[in-house]
C-alpha cells in the first residue's frame, strides 16, 4: 500500500491518496479528449482506491462539466490546477486523481497508455467508472 499526497501549485487543494497495491507501478492514462488535452489531465484510479481532499478556500474551487454533464473537473481558481475529477451517480461519489499533482512519486513508477471514451454511451462510461474509479471519496 502507497499513499500518494498531491496537491494544486498553490495548495489550496490538497489530498490524500491511498493506492492499495504494494507493486510501484501505477498505470495512468491520459484522456483524448479536448478538455484534458489542454490541461494536460493524466489519471490514475484503483477500485479498492481512497481519496481524502482537503480545500482550504472553497470560494477559490472552479467546477467545470462539459459534454455528458456526469464528471466534475475540480479546478482551483488561484493557480489553475486541476488535481482530481468526481463523478456522482447512484448515490455514490467516485473520483481519478491528475497524476500531474502528485508531490513525491518516481515519474519512472507511471505506466502511460492513452485513452478514447468518444462513442460510449452515458450508461457505459458510469458502469466504467464504477468499476475502476476511486469509490471511497471524501472532500473536506
Amino acid at each position: 500500500m502507497r499513499n500518494i499526497l498531491g496537491k494544486c501549485h498553490c495548495g489550496n487543494i490538497q489530498y490524500e491518496f491511498v493506492w492499495p497495491e504494494s507493486d510501484n507501478e501505477i498505470p495512468v492514462r491520459a484522456c483524448s479528449c479536448t478538455f484534458c488535452r489542454k490541461h494536460n489531465g493524466v489519471y490514475t484510479s484503483h477500485p479498492k482506491g481512497q481519496l481524502t481532499a482537503c480545500v482550504s478556500d472553497q470560494s477559490r474551487i472552479n467546477k467545470y462539466a462539459f459534454g455528458t454533464k456526469t464528471a466534475e473537473f475540480y479546478i482551483c481558481a488561484r493557480c489553475g490546477v486541476m488535481p482530481f475529477v468526481t463523478s456522482k451517480f447512484e448515490g455514490k461519489t467516485y473520483a481519478v486523481v491528475n497524476v500531474n499533482t502528485f508531490e513525491g512519486v518516481n515519474p519512472g513508477d507511471l505506466v502511460s497508455s492513452v485513452t478514447d471514451f468518444d462513442g460510449e454511451s452515458i450508461d457505459g462510461r458510469l458502469q466504467r467508472r464504477a468499476r475502476n474509479w476511486i469509490p471511497q471519496v471524501t472532500i473536506k
